[in-house]
């Protein structure tokens, strides 16, 4: 069988290329790595079409974990069998994962003294109008209908108010979805992704509108790769739990993020809601502005902006090192981080990309994914309220009105004002004059630093 780039005419050097340059472009967030693609693969490269990409973005989106970088495993894995699935998905992460294990290097060594304390003050001022703007940027393709507003409202009050956990409200909501849309309710019906206008029609792309023999359906196949990609996943996991036990820093995450890599459905924003109930309050691996922090990083590297959990395991083991130096510790546990968040994505797409046919037009699953979304909306609300409590004032109170019930309130005369007003900036500059993610962060980033030198911050 002739290989893909005889087929089509792109070598799998040049798709190299071109993943490498995606890669390093792939800066805020996911709908700003999904237009880069779209830019890049369809208008300029012509590689695919603009339906062929849409379904594929579609399967992604119900998938758990990071649909960019899924996405990029999906066209590559379309173009140039295994191989090109493997190269895109691993180029997508590496320039982040890199830039992010430099900058957790520096944070432990530095973060607290001089001016690197001051760029992270502002940095994290930054980071809370980027959620802010997520919230209402999300909200506005969400919430269309009273239906996807309540379910919004329940998550927010499910997980600010009753400590409910992430995949729970993910399960509740994806169920009400798909229950809801087969009983008859248009309320579900999500909004696309899809850019305006036909776009580049399929038959007109370099790969056809025809399906690649590798990408026909074959069981054995899937099952022979579904397995060996589940070793690769789960073998470490079962390893460190068995042999260093619960309660161990390296065996906590392993199996922590191996569980989030399965509930992961919304976005970075959403999951860091999740990612920071554990990691602050269950397993006491970092601070609650050390997450706007490792935001920060995330927000201003390339990649997927889940890899600020990287971050989370680098301080998780870095602090519980055991026999093991802190800075190897913290090298150590960040690239275990990496790997059993990012490895599961290889999974879910080349063992089910070949019957994703037989998801098209399913509009059972398409309302169970809108209603996730318009919970995601609540749970982005509470990841923005919980880091402006924790980074806006000194000092949070705990009201306790009965019936279990455990809500967090500021205590006003412990409020940071420069924070607050540095913040208060951002928010503006974001909402009102449409300030680019990148130079807000910079800009409060250099406030940050003057405040310090100043001797304000």
């Amino acid at each position: 069988m002739a290989d893909a780039a005889d087929r089509h005419g792109v070598t799998l050097a040049e798709a190299t290329r071109v993943w490498a340059r995606i890669a390093l472009l792939s800066f805020g967030g996911p709908a700003g790595q999904i237009a880069v693609m779209h830019r890049i693969l369809v208008d300029e490269r012509r590689w695919i079409g603009e339906q062929r990409f849409l379904h594929a973005l579609s399967y992604c989106t119900l998938l758990p974990g990071p649909e960019a970088q899924q996405l990029a495993i999906y066209i590559g894995w379309l173009m140039h069998r295994t191989v090109g699935g493997l190269i895109a998905g691993i180029l997508f992460v590496l320039p982040g994962a890199v830039a992010i294990m430099a900058l957790s290097l520096v944070y432990v060594a530095f973060g607290q003294t001089g001016l690197v304390a001051g760029f992270f003050f502002g940095l994290k001022c930054a980071v809370l109008a980027v959620v802010l703007q997520a919230v209402i940027r999300v909200g506005s393709r969400a919430l269309r209908n009273g239906t996807m507003r309540a379910i919004a409202a329940l998550a927010f009050v499910a997980i600010f108010v009753l400590s409910l956990p992430f995949p729970l409200i993910v399960l509740a909501a994806g169920l009400a979805g798909y229950l809801g849309t087969r009983l008859g309710s248009t309320a579900f019906q999500a909004g696309g992704h899809g850019a305006s206008g036909p776009g580049l029609s399929d038959a007109d792309s370099l790969l056809g509108d025809g399906v690649p023999a590798h990408a026909l359906p074959d069981t054995a196949w899937s099952l022979r790769i579904g397995a060996i990609l589940a070793v690769l996943w789960l073998a470490p996991v079962i390893g460190l739990a068995a042999w260093l036990g619960t309660g161990n820093a390296f065996a906590d995450i392993a199996v922590f993020f191996s569980k989030m890599a399965l509930v992961t459905f919304g976005g970075a924003y959403a999951v860091l809601a999740y990612v920071a109930q554990a990691g602050v309050e269950t397993y006491g691996w970092l601070k609650p502005g050390e997450m706007l922090d490792g935001l920060g990083m995330a927000e201003t590297t390339p990649g997927p902006l889940i890899m600020v959990t990287q971050f989370v395991g680098f301080l998780g083991a870095y602090r519980a090192p055991g026999s093991l130096d802190p800075y190897l510790a913290g090298i150590l546990g960040g690239l275990l981080t990496t790997w059993v968040t990012f490895v599961p994505c290889f999974l879910w797409i080349f063992a089910g990309a070949p019957y994703v046919e037989a998801l098209r037009g399913n509009r059972a699953l398409s309302g169970a994914l809108a209603a996730i979304t318009a919970a995601v909306v609540g749970v982005i609300l509470n990841l923005a309220v919980w880091f402006a409590l924790h980074t806006l004032f000194a000092r949070v109170a705990v009201l306790r009105p009965g019936l279990g019930l455990a809500i967090e309130v500021p205590v006003p005369a412990s409020v940071n004002g420069p924070a607050f007003l540095l913040t208060l900036a951002a928010v503006v500059a974001v909402l009102r004059f449409k300030s680019g993610m990148i130079p807000t962060l910079l800009a409060c980033s250099a406030v940050g630093v003057a405040l310090h030198l100043a001797g304000i911050a």
